[in-house]
């Protein structure tokens, strides 16, 4: 053999694993993008929004605050979102997460919103509080984890487990595949107000919480109404 077939014959050998080398990179990239599972939250409008119904507001003056001033007198609110999330642990939350702040106080890989709604009237009423989920993208409200604290109690919501059709451990399943939450809030003292705190994450040790989720998108919106109008169009 030659001197310059030896040559040859290194240089291919050398150019080989160069190519190995940046295949094999490559790859452990694209291992580590999936497994580092990114999320939307909300997209398009930007805003995880509040509402109240207009006949709440002006036949029975009940209004919704951001921070519980009586001053501070709306119809709607809009938290502010996060455009990346990452699956957590419900664990993971901050233990005064309900208390820490009004209006958002995101923190990392989660949505944190508080705000109240206030009777300003002179009658007790009965609303109904609502989380739509208005849109979904690859399935990602399957991990999906709501929170509400009401005056300091939370309760966590979730959709159904797929294959057992029952709910999610120490969670209350969505109403549907539109409506996340539906609860009636009954005898609403006048000057009295309701404390809300909304949590929103992706769940990592929901069973759905899988790679099929990666770059899923949701889209969320609460109604508070005094009637429930059951497929009312948004």
């Amino acid at each position: 053999m030659s001197e310059v077939e030896v040559k040859a014959e290194k240089i291919y050998k050398r150019d080989l694993i160069k190519k190995i080398t940046k295949i094999a990179l490559l790859l452990l990239l694209i291992i580590i993008s999936v497994i580092y599972l990114v999320l939307y939250v909300a997209y398009q409008s930007g805003r995880f929004t509040v509402s109240l119904d207009k006949n709440l507001s002006n036949q029975k003056n009940v209004y919704l605050s951001e921070n519980g001033d009586i001053k501070e007198r709306t119809r709607h609110l809009a938290a502010e979102t996060v455009n990346y999330m990452d699956n957590i642990s419900i664990k993971w939350l901050p233990e005064e997460i309900d208390t820490e702040a009004d209006g958002s106080h995101n923190g990392d890989n989660y949505i944190a919103y508080t705000f109240y709604v206030v009777n300003g009237g002179n009658e007790s009423v009965h609303y109904w509080f609502e989380i739509d989920v208005d849109d979904t993208i690859k399935r990602v409200d399957e991990a999906i984890r709501i929170m509400i604290y009401r005056n300091g109690e939370p309760v966590v919501y979730a959709k159904k487990n797929e294959k057992t059709g029952e709910a999610e451990p120490d969670t209350k399943m969505f109403v549907s595949d539109t409506v996340a939450v539906l609860e009636q809030r009954k005898n609403f003292k006048p000057k009295s107000k309701d404390r809300y705190t909304v949590v929103v994450w992706i769940e990592g040790d929901d069973p759905e919480c899988k790679n099929d989720l990666l770059g899923g998108e949701i889209k969320m919106h609460i109604d508070i109404t005094e009637e429930h109008l059951s497929g009312k169009k948004k």
